[in-house]
């Protein structure tokens, strides 16, 4: 006898998360289609697993946490289930190295068992007790969002080890127009005032939320200065030009072991060609835009905020650049409680590539500072960690606890190609601080007194 109560959620429509499901499923077959046949077991990025991997792993992950975790039903093939249960995140390329198997199924194979996956996860989403108060993983349907969100992350990986690829490797749209139509953006800085930032989540106030979301914590924030807009390739040009990649002076330790043993000069979406700087785009090169967001690692970024006599924002900082408004509440997103829209910031996995700095008016804070939520994640000077209280959440209980191990940097915001769905203040993303190929950009701040 199920000891759970089965109830649908208020507001849990099956329909759409059906709909949710395949417009997840569509879109990482069309980024599949984009990699060339010979390209399919490369690694375009060393430290992470070949593409093949990730074409199993999104249909295995669901299947894995719905149809045999949360509803103890059988699987597809146990043995590529297992194979695809889980990526990695090695601290260098020996590690990764000694992660990989000696072989991996072919592309047909893979695919049979993506469709196989399919069909069970469509029928539990179609007609299972998604619901049940009380169970670990069914508990707010907590297991259906996992599975849900998980794919849409993965696309964004996806997409950032696509970039990676040789061009000759990847099949273009039929149209990838790129423009740099300039900004008028004000530049400078403005002060915040000393406030309280909420971070993390209240349980019951979303739909859902990843464990290192909860509980929601309170924290006091003095007064601070910050950029109104991220640093701009022209902005970060000066330290590349000025020889900051060669003095040790702006560097972690750790960090300039890392550029030196890279040979690392200047940001890795950067080219020199000819004397002539350009931008590695996803599918073509073009003259380096000087009023994008400049994209870097944290370790580049925390460099040049110590070139510039400043500092990278903590997470408490961001929260209260981003959510905090004169009146003492806190908003939902920087420009309000309204629900994301195109006219807010540049999301949605619409584009390929960043836009000029300032573009989205309608989407500042309340202190007028400029793309905290789009065109590339925030880097933090946090390290990732739990709030007081973190419990694993059942469905994915390794999710955020195996990463809390004081490597990590927390991201804040969101890139071009982050769904909309995650969208959220209390959404906490992480990398290590020497990974340069995410979409990850960032802003300086300076303490008062």
């Amino acid at each position: 006898m199920n000891r759970h109560l089965v109830m649908e959620m208020p507001g849990l429509d099956r329909q759409a998360i059906v709909d949710w499901y395949q417009r997840n499923r569509a879109r990482s077959r069309q980024l599949f289609e984009f990699v060339q046949p010979e390209a399919y077991f490369s690694r375009p990025i060393a430290l992470r697993h070949p593409i093949v991997f990730y074409e199993g792993h999104l249909p295995a992950f669901s299947l894995n946490t719905l149809v045999k975790k949360a509803l103890g039903r059988s699987g597809v093939d146990d043995r590529l289930e297992r194979l695809f249960a889980r990526g990695i995140d090695p601290d260098g390329v020996v590690s990764a190295n000694g992660s990989q198997p000696a072989e991996w199924p072919s592309r047909a194979d893979v695919q049979r068992f993506a469709d196989a996956c399919d069909g069970l996860i469509l029928d539990a989403l179609t007609n299972a007790p998604l619901e049940q108060v009380g169970h670990p993983l069914l508990h707010n349907a907590q297991a259906v969002y996992a599975l849900l969100e998980h794919e849409a992350m993965h696309q964004e990986t996806l997409i950032y080890m696509l970039h990676q690829l040789p061009y000759e490797q990847k099949i273009a749209p039929v149209e990838d127009r790129v423009t740099d139509e300039g900004c008028s953006a004000t530049f400078g800085v403005v002060t915040v005032p000393a406030g309280r930032a909420t971070l993390g989540a209240g349980h019951g106030l979303d739909r859902f939320g990843w464990d290192n979301e909860f509980p929601a914590v309170g924290i006091d924030v003095p007064a601070f200065h910050i950029d109104i807009q991220n640093v701009t390739n022209e902005q970060f040009m000066d330290f590349v030009l000025g020889g900051g990649y060669h003095e040790s002076q702006w560097w972690t330790p750790e960090a300039f072991t890392w550029i030196r043993s890279e040979g690392a000069w200047h940001p890795r979406f950067w080219r020199r060609r000819n004397g002539t700087w350009k931008w590695r785009g996803m599918f073509q090169e073009i003259d380096l835009p000087p009023r994008w967001p400049a994209y870097v690692s944290q370790a580049e970024a925390e460099a040049y905020a110590r070139w510039k006599k400043r500092r990278l924002p903590t997470e408490a900082e961001y929260h209260r650049a981003a959510f905090g408004d004169p009146s003492g509440r806190e908003r939902r997103f920087p420009w309000g409680d309204a629900e994301p829209d195109a006219s807010r910031g540049h999301f949605g996995l619409t584009a390929w590539n960043p836009v000029a700095v300032g573009r989205f008016l309608a989407g500042q804070s309340a202190w007028g500072i400029h793309d905290l939520m789009g065109n590339g994640w925030e880097w933090t000077s946090t390290t990732f960690a739990p709030f007081d209280g973190f419990q694993p959440m059942s469905s994915y209980p390794e999710y955020s606890a195996d990463f809390f191990d004081g490597q990590h940097k927390v991201m804040k915001g969101a890139s071009a190609v982050t769904a909309v769905d995650l969208l959220r203040r209390s959404f906490r993303n992480w990398f290590r601080p020497n990974y340069p190929y995410i979409y990850a950009t960032f802003r300086c701040v300076r303490t008062i007194g």
